[in-house]
């Protein structure tokens, strides 16, 4: 079989950077942080009370109704309005195109957490049981798909899967070989998360993986930093239209990149612990470049997993070098997590659309915060510290790693 040529034409996103893709590049050019305190819930006896929360955000004011805020979970709204934006973005006529052959899939890691733990917590048995109506569809990772394909009547392949914080780079992929094997013409792809939330901190506290510098907060994401100690969690959400190269030719889109890898690997090794050396990682990327047929050199850049963990942070390294060897060195190599904090199962969208920005502006953002070596990492690496830099970026890769050994790679070029 002749595989069908993949290319993205549309981007949205809602993160803690912007509620659209312009503020978030221009804050990505910036290199800021935005982690603050939490509203969202009391907090005041939590081990950690900052997180890089979505602010301002109210889904009626884009354009939905009153309604369809309330029979969204928080997590599904940030998938509606990211999507929205990357519909509209791909510019495709919707009453022209074939919708049998448009297909969703726009995963999460957690799905409803808020309407979950809201509803349970109403609940008193003596007085019998008094969920809404809403709450299952509100709940399930797969309504934020089904909501879009509901609302563009898109008829094709329609689901959600769950990886962890791979979710949503997993989704780009499987949305692309879709697209590749001849099962669709586009594919609107990507994820969303809203788990700020009290079980939400409450549970990665307990597993000590969270950052708890809750008097300086915007210095907590430390990738790569000796001082991290531990990752920030965010919210926000990340959709991309992916589209046959021929289909998007034929109605003059403009393109933006072409997905010419992916790869997807599992390590084997612990429910939450990555394997110290990095072993599923590598092979990821490994795949990766061989499914885009291209040598290591050829790659530009890499957006990394890079949480702000201690074993994670070294793990990957320690992949990249397995990987790239003595080319490292001149690759860019950034965590946009310095930034937006840790989206799980949105992030490895968020960070596409951010490799799509350094492929398309020659910017690449740099992973913030950094201050004192780490004697277990490798600095001889091309690591971007605390700045942006511009240079020509023709290939881009983007990690994403999440708990169970779920590993995905993704590879995007400049056509």
């Amino acid at each position: 079989m002749q595989f069908k040529r993949v290319v993205v034409t549309g981007i949205g996103t809602v993160n803690p950077l912007g509620n659209n893709v312009a503020d978030f590049f221009a804050a990505l050019d910036e290199g800021k942080s935005v982690a603050s305190p939490i509203t969202r819930f009391e907090c005041s006896l939590f081990k950690t009370r900052f997180a890089c929360q979505v602010s301002d955000f109210d889904m009626t004011a884009h354009g939905f109704t009153v309604k369809e805020a309330k029979i969204n979970d928080r997590y599904s709204q940030l998938a509606l309005v990211a999507a929205q934006e990357a519909v509209a973005d791909c510019g495709m006529d919707l009453e022209k195109v074939n919708k049998d052959r448009i297909g969703v899939v726009v995963s999460s890691g957690v799905g409803g957490l808020e309407s979950t733990l809201t509803e349970a917590e109403d609940y008193v048995p003596a007085e019998g049981p008094r969920y809404s109506p809403f709450l299952i569809p509100k709940i399930i990772t797969d309504i934020a798909a089904g909501h879009i394909s509901i609302k563009y009547g898109f008829r094709g392949p329609n689901f959600a899967l769950t990886a962890a914080c791979s979710t949503s780079a997993v989704s780009i992929a499987i949305g692309a070989q879709l697209i590749q094997t001849g099962k669709a013409d586009a594919m609107v792809v990507g994820g969303a998360e809203a788990p700020i939330w009290d079980a939400g901190v409450g549970g990665f506290n307990s597993m000590r993986a969270l950052s708890t510098r809750n008097d300086e907060p915007q210095k907590a994401s430390r990738p790569f930093d000796k001082g991290r100690d531990g990752f920030v969690m965010a919210e926000g959400a990340g959709v991309l239209m992916l589209e046959e190269y021929d289909h998007a030719v034929a109605r003059g889109a403009r393109i933006y990149a072409e997905l010419i890898g992916v790869g997807l690997s599992g390590d084997a090794y612990h429910f939450t612990a990555p394997d110290p050396n990095g072993v599923g990682a590598a092979m990821c990327m490994k795949l990766a470049l061989e499914d885009a047929g291209i040598a290591p050199a050829d790659v530009d850049y890499i957006n990394t997993h890079g949480t702000s963990t201690h074993h994670g942070d070294i793990a990957e390294v320690r992949a990249i070098k397995e990987v790239f060897g003595s080319q490292a060195g001149n690759i860019a190599i950034t965590s946009t997590k310095s930034m937006t904090g840790h989206l799980l199962g949105a992030a490895g969208a968020v960070e596409a659309i951010a490799c799509i920005h350094s492929l398309r502006d020659g910017i690449i953002p740099p992973t913030i915060n950094f201050e004192e070596e780490d004697p277990d990492i490798d600095y001889s690496l091309g690591f971007v510290f605390n700045k942006a830099a511009h240079r020509k970026v023709n290939i881009a890769m983007s990690n994403s790693f999440g708990f169970g050994g779920h590993n995905a790679c993704l590879i995007l070029k400049n056509l």
